[in-house]
């Protein structure tokens, strides 16, 4: 894992070593940080703003579809890290996806994630969770205040996803993959991916 990487005030912590008293937290693969998440993380991180509390970005490594053979991930963890880091969060949790964790109950996770101390908590609709995803929003709704967030459409009215950016770069529409992809970060972004190159040496 990388626990001593911090790039523009973000701090990185490994699911299990952090402890807050109160956070906004939202939660996801985040596979390559594509406008949809852009859009949740943005608005938790604005939530966090307005409450005074740190935002928190949660996620896991390697992705829970990457680690049941299910896709390729479309960017190395140090890229995925430093995309998230652009927008700003004051921390990223990364959880160790290994078989015991993807093996934990539902109420495992719920468990882990009040360590953080969640005012809310923010996801998408198909957000799931605990062994064989039995956890589901209304179950995350009745442990924290949850923010459900709508998928947000690309201009052709299509749902922004890792899967549609997937398939359109095995199509060789490089282009518009890309656009789905497109940070409003510009430079800032551009020099963190340099730098997160540097994180591939530590994870394990």
């Amino acid at each position: 894992m990388v626990p001593g990487y911090q790039g523009a005030r973000v701090r990185i912590a490994v699911e299990g070593d952090l402890r807050l008293p109160a956070s906004v937290v939202t939660i996801g693969g985040f596979d390559g940080v594509h406008r949809g998440h852009q859009a949740l993380i943005t608005a938790a991180i604005g939530r966090a703003r307005r409450l005074k509390v740190p935002a928190l970005v949660w996620t896991f490594d390697p992705l829970p579809k990457v680690a049941f053979g299910k896709a390729r991930p479309l960017a190395p963890l140090g890229e995925r890290l430093a995309r998230i880091a652009a927008l700003g969060p004051d921390w990223i949790l990364v959880a160790p996806f290994t078989a015991a964790y993807a093996a934990r109950s539902a109420a495992t996770f719920l468990a882990a994630l009040g360590q953080v101390g969640p005012r809310e908590v923010h996801v998408g609709g198909d957000f799931r969770f605990g062994a064989g995803q039995a956890g589901n929003v209304a179950m995350l709704a009745r442990a924290f205040p949850t923010i459900v967030h709508a998928p947000v459409l690309c201009a052709a009215g299509q749902v922004v996803s890792s899967s549609r950016i997937r398939a359109l770069r095995e199509a060789g529409q490089d282009g518009a993959a890309a656009e789905l992809l497109r940070s409003e970060a510009g430079a800032f972004l551009a020099g963190l991916i340099m730098l997160s190159h540097d994180l591939q040496g530590h994870h394990a």
